[in-house]
């Protein structure tokens, strides 16, 4: 465990059980999020795919402007 990550934990121990489970709650969901992401990316890599087959056949067919307010 990092320094700062026992420096964190010891001063939630600090506040009434009420808030040590809030912020619980935020580290857990926080957590889960990070676990989902490279499953999310990994299943949209076929959607993904067929859309930058999609832009490139639109770029060729000569479907796509340049924007000029970059």
């Amino acid at each position: 465990m990092t320094q700062l990550l026992e420096q964190a934990l010891t001063e939630v121990k600090k506040l009434p059980e009420p808030e040590q489970d809030a912020i619980a709650a935020l580290i857990l969901d926080e957590l889960s999020d990070e676990r989902r992401w490279p499953e999310s990316f990994d299943r949209s890599q076929d959607q993904l795919t067929r859309l930058a087959a999609k832009v490139r056949e639109d770029i060729r067919a000569g479907e796509v402007q340049a924007n000029d307010d970059a």
